[in-house]
């Protein structure tokens, strides 16, 4: 987790110094939303159910992030003819922005009241999917819009 939360910060301090550099130029982009991909592999005969989860908790907690302004759109995509290593589906979420800290802890709390739950009983859901898929890693963009 500290790797993790290493490699980002490296990478954010890459992308203020390169931005920086492009903001003192007359750049021909504009930095645009905020992509997340979740590769998902679906277990041996869940895909109907995991299916089922998304069409109704995961809708419900992106829908949310509609209303509140956060969240552009949310997609799930099925990849046709997976090869070996490659996921079953793919979850995209466009959001505005990037989230500062308070925000991020903003966007829990009513996630959390809206969906019900705790962060105690959202990672037991989180474990009870296990069942039904494996998350496979996944992928963060942004945009870069052309001028």
């Amino acid at each position: 987790m500290k790797m993790i939360h290493a490699l980002r910060l490296s990478a954010a301090a890459a992308l203020l110094a390169f931005g920086t550099v492009a903001s003192a130029q007359d750049s021909n982009y504009t930095p645009g939303t905020v992509w997340t991909f979740s590769n998902i592999k679906v277990e041996p005969g869940q895909f109907e159910n995991y299916m089922d989860y998304l069409a109704k908790t995961w809708k419900k907690g992106n829908e949310l992030g509609v209303r509140e302004g956060y969240v552009v759109s949310y997609h799930v995509f099925a990849v046709n003819n997976p090869r070996a290593g490659e996921p079953d589906l793919i979850l995209a979420i466009e959001t505005k922005d990037y989230l500062t800290t308070a925000q991020q802890l903003d966007v829990q709390k009513k996630y959390e009241a809206f969906m019900a739950q705790d962060a105690h009983k959202a990672e037991a859901s989180s474990g009870e999917r296990k069942s039904m898929r494996k998350l496979d890693g996944g992928m963060e963009l942004q945009e870069l819009k052309l001028k």
